[in-house]
């Protein structure tokens, strides 16, 4: 059960740091207008970190409901 835990959190780290471009069309034409590209850079960077949240609250939620159902195993065999 453990090497299945770390193996998933070892592919849920190597997705989070491959890189990603994921501009929306608007701010894709603002920012290729840009000479350089470094906004453009900061703002995928931006989104990506925003990204992380709602996978870590749902990981949080899943964790939660698989301890409490656990415990209720345990609980009921005892």
């Amino acid at each position: 059960m453990k090497t299945k835990i770390l193996f998933i959190i070892l592919i849920l780290f190597l997705v989070t740091i491959t890189p990603a471009e994921s501009q929306c069309a608007m701010c894709r034409a603002v920012l290729e207008s840009e000479e350089g590209g470094q906004a453009a850079k900061g703002i995928n960077n931006g989104i990506v970190y925003l990204m992380i949240f709602p996978y870590l609250l749902v990981g949080a939620v899943g964790y939660a409901i698989y301890r409490s159902r656990k415990k209720a195993r345990a609980k009921k065999t005892n």
